[in-house]
């Protein structure tokens, strides 16, 4: 369950740096779960609306919206369903949700074309592919991601096939994964070689139970990591998720919420490290609200994306906040 505390949030307000710059936000997500915890349409605006100029954005699936009838392996498709609906009522009313990426089960094999021609169907032109979170830890203090996903996932021949198929329809792999996980998704990279895949949230640096107090050697393999994984010319990379709890900063147990120059302290040197391997035309900086509003602000956030890429040209500073984006999900 995702909480965060409005008042909380509300103690850090800083004024937005480079107002101009176009923004596609490539990964956020709406729920209300059961009402305790809600971040619908309106909250999205609210967000996006409050300095930065966000023109478009990415909907990342979170099962939420599925079907409650039907055939098991079709109720996802509610997700797109919703969502492409939310996102045409809300049209002229803030920044626009362009792309949706759902989920299906990629070990259907070749079976899972019957669902993601279901998606397509259902997305009113914005679907544009698949996250099958294979986020996984033997250690039982690590949460394993909602989709429940078993250890060396992307290595079974039956999920490669239907990775084969997301290529095969012109379609994307969203990647949630935990750090020691990356050389399988630059395994699965290499197999599937017409595929397109995106690694969410920098690769899932660990920082919780046992990875705990061990940020230096964890970037040191990291970055070993990292750079095999950039070889893979069909790979993107999103350069956020940094106020993910899972990470181990703590920023959600201060009194305030962090400035943007805390997050750059932070984050800056693996984000830096991350676009010098991938390139700023293979980089996008993503949000991932309201997960990462458990420990910062949105306009807090995208100012440290700024300040991190304040020594860049033009042209990268386009890519990297929304040029990369609008490309690797075919807006």
């Amino acid at each position: 369950m995702y909480i965060w505390d409005d008042e909380w949030l509300a103690r850090q307000s800083e004024a937005v740096i480079d107002p101009d710059l176009a923004i596609v936000d490539p990964h956020h997500h709406l729920w209300d779960i059961d009402g305790m915890s809600r971040y619908l349409i309106d909250d999205l605006h609210g967000d996006t609306s409050a300095g930065h100029r966000v023109e478009a954005t990415v909907y990342i699936e979170c099962a939420w919206g599925y079907r409650t009838e039907g055939p098991q392996h079709l109720r996802p498709v509610g997700e797109t369903e919703t969502v492409a609906e939310i996102a045409e009522i809300s049209l002229g009313h803030g920044a626009e949700i362009k792309g949706i990426v759902s989920f299906a089960d990629m070990t259907l094999g070749d079976a899972v074309d019957e669902v993601l021609h279901a998606h397509i169907a259902a997305g009113r032109g914005r679907f544009r592919g698949i996250r099958h979170a294979t986020a996984f830890d033997a250690s039982e203090q690590i949460r394993r991601t909602h989709s429940r996903p078993t250890a060396n996932l992307m290595a079974d021949p039956k999920f490669r096939l239907g990775v084969k198929r997301l290529g095969a329809l012109g379609l994307s792999f969203d990647a949630w994964l935990y750090h020691p996980q990356i050389r399988e998704l630059t395994a699965l990279a290499r197999a599937v070689p017409d595929c397109t895949f995106v690694l969410d949230h920098l690769g899932g640096m660990l920082g919780t139970g046992p990875y705990a107090g061990k940020r230096t050697e964890i970037l040191e393999q990291w970055r070993i990591d990292i750079a095999e994984l950039a070889t893979c010319p069909n790979v993107y990379m999103k350069l956020g998720g940094i106020g993910m709890v899972v990470f181990g900063l703590g920023f959600e147990n201060r009194a305030t919420p962090p400035t943007s120059l805390d997050l750059v302290h932070a984050w800056g040197d693996p984000i830096r490290y991350a676009i010098d391997q991938f390139g700023p035309k293979r980089c996008m900086f993503e949000s991932n609200f309201p997960v990462d509003r458990m420990s910062c602000s949105y306009v807090a956030l995208w100012n440290a994306f700024k300040h991190i890429a304040a020594g860049m040209n033009p042209d990268e500073k386009a890519a990297l906040f929304s040029g990369t984006a609008t490309r690797a999900y075919r807006l």
